[in-house]
């Protein structure tokens, strides 16, 4: 569990996936990221599954224990999974145990979706690619960019190469170099990161890094310190020499608490 993440983890999560609106071939590393939050115990993804298009899926949602759910499309043009996952989604926010819902889809019709289901006290996480539009990402506790969980991201397979992939399954894969936009902090995330810093401070001027983590999601719910090419929210901060990183130690339960402050301030 990384240092910027909400409170999510070990959450029941209900896994709703709009298969019209996510490539095929990201499934696997986006239920990799859900279970850093919790446990996935309802997973569904709605399509036509009659449309050619979307015929491709069968071994992606084997291999992922995902349930489809067939969704006509009653008229051309129209995305009909979107009504078939809100209703899906409010008959499981009254009669299943969940703690949450991840809505996998770049679709801004989910807005309002994320808005009912965060007022009934549900975390909400979206994952979507990065054409999403600004007002889903809003909705919700955390929104995490497809682009940015995948280690490398291909062209979706044919139905013909999928099947050769599930033969060829056993055999060895080389390793996958993991893309990036580089190391260097653009100055508006910086200061993006200071204001937080500064809402937080108190006299010593040292903020604790898990609530600071919070708030920067609180404020942009897509930040993300991968986005940038670091794997700890601690490490994008100590890559920039405005801030200072300190590490305490605790002996009696062997605990290490991260604190940062703002040399500028």
């Amino acid at each position: 569990m990384t240092s910027n993440a909400l409170n999510l983890n070990n959450l029941r999560l209900a896994v709703l996936i709009d298969a019209e609106n996510v490539p095929r071939n990201c499934i696997k590393s986006v239920m990799e990221e859900i279970a850093i939050y919790g446990t996935p115990t309802i997973k569904r993804i709605y399509g036509d599954w009659t449309n050619p298009s979307i015929g491709g899926w069968k071994y992606t949602l084997l291999e992922n224990a995902i349930t489809p759910i067939q969704q006509y499309s009653y008229t051309t043009g129209k995305n009909s999974s979107d009504s078939a996952m809100i209703i899906d989604a409010m008959d499981i926010l009254y009669t299943e145990k969940t703690d949450g819902f991840v809505i996998v889809s770049s679709d801004s019709d989910f807005t309002r979706l994320a808005i009912r289901l965060r007022e009934a006290g549900q975390r909400v996480i979206g994952i979507g690619e990065m054409k999403t539009p600004g007002p889903f990402i809003a909705a919700c506790d955390k929104f995490t960019y497809i682009e940015v969980i995948r280690a490398n991201f291909e062209e979706p397979k044919t139905t013909d190469e999928e099947h050769k992939l599930a033969a060829d399954k056993a055999r060895p894969k080389p390793p996958v170099q993991v893309k990036t936009r580089g190391t260097k902090v653009p100055e508006d995330v910086v200061q993006f990161i200071a204001d937080s810093i500064s809402d937080l401070s108190e006299d010593d001027d040292w903020v604790f890094m898990g609530e600071l983590g919070n708030l920067l999601l609180k404020k942009k719910p897509d930040f993300d310190h991968r986005s940038y090419g670091f794997k700890k929210l601690s490490s994008l901060i100590k890559s920039i020499d405005r801030f200072e990183v300190d590490f305490r130690h605790t002996t009696d339960k062997n605990i290490t608490h991260v604190f940062v402050r703002d040399k500028e301030a």
